[in-house]
């Protein structure tokens, strides 16, 4: 009772954050079990196989919004399940020794490049012609195979990089990377089951994280209305840095006061983006009431 008390909250944060952010399910969550001692493949298999449920909810939520480009989604998805299926395999036939300190080091690099993305000024919009099939079936290749082998990523990596293209709405780049993330979910949970007939997959950590995710989804959808999200990529991401940073750490056997330094290091960091962070929003902020009392003024005559 208690393990699944633990893994319905991790679900709940990791949740808490996607529904926020757009991303870093998989990430948040992988992290939460990493840290709770499952092995690297049955972390990744337990986070894709919940996945099948919250991706669902959340495509078809996209689609009665009109957020989906289905032809985003088919162009994505598909090179996105193949790298799934690999990523998987490849990750079920590391060894555990082997294989932590490489996802650790996956979910450290996401975790910082979500830091920074939601530390910075968002990027202008441009004309909006739509992203070619050139750019969007390797990047969906490669996304889908770092998503298993690191346990997450599909967000992290698609999501930023669509956007940062700025020729597809950013709420149509949001709704397709969901939607599509179904075909990774299932590709990726076929792989692990596959793969994985050796060792046992507990569904009950599945059943955890699924049911957490479900409750976390409305709160989710509060939270993107009333804290920034780019407060909450800020946090979320520092926190991932610091806790893999801690695996690995541990995992390379650093000697005093080594790891004493890293962790102050990354902290001051994390608490200094979060400082900047807090400022621009308050700029802006700010920046937009000025604008308003100034158009609300009458025209002298």
């Amino acid at each position: 009772m208690q393990a699944f008390l633990i893994f319905a909250i991790g679900g709940f944060v990791a949740q808490l954050v996607d529904g926020s952010l757009g991303m870093a399910y998989g990430v948040t969550s992988t992290t939460i079990l990493l840290t709770a001692g499952l092995t690297p493949a049955l972390a990744s298999a337990s986070v894709h196989l919940a996945e099948l449920g919250t991706s669902v909810a959340s495509g078809l939520s996209h689609w009665k919004f009109g957020n989906v480009d289905w032809k985003v989604v088919l162009t994505l998805g598909v090179p996105g399940a193949v790298g799934a299926f690999l990523g998987a395999t490849a990750l079920s036939n590391l060894s555990t020794e082997a294989a932590e300190p490489w996802m650790s080091t996956i979910l450290l690099a996401l975790g910082l490049y979500v830091l920074l993305r939601f530390a910075i000024r968002p990027l202008q919009r441009r004309r909006l012609t739509g992203v070619s099939p050139k750019l969007l079936a390797p990047l969906g290749l490669v996304a889908g195979f770092v998503d298993a082998t690191g346990g997450g990523g599909w967000g992290p990596v698609a999501t930023p990089t669509l956007l940062s293209t700025g020729k597809i709405e950013p709420r149509k780049v949001i709704g397709s990377v969901d939607t599509s993330e179904f075909l990774i979910a299932a590709a990726a949970s076929l792989g692990f089951l596959t793969s994985l007939s050796h060792q046992e997959l507990s569904w009950t950590t599945v059943g955890a994280l699924l049911l957490g995710g479900v409750l976390a989804a409305p709160l989710a959808a509060y939270l993107v209305r009333i804290v920034p999200m780019r407060l909450i990529g800020v946090g979320a991401g520092g926190l991932i840095v610091l806790t893999n940073a801690r695996t690995l750490i541990k995992n390379f056997e650093l000697p005093a006061p080594s790891p004493t330094i890293i962790y102050a290091a990354i902290v001051v960091a994390w608490v200094a983006a979060l400082v900047y962070t807090v400022r621009v929003i308050r700029a802006e902020r700010r920046a937009t009431t000025e604008v308003g009392e100034q158009a609300a003024e009458p025209v002298g005559h």
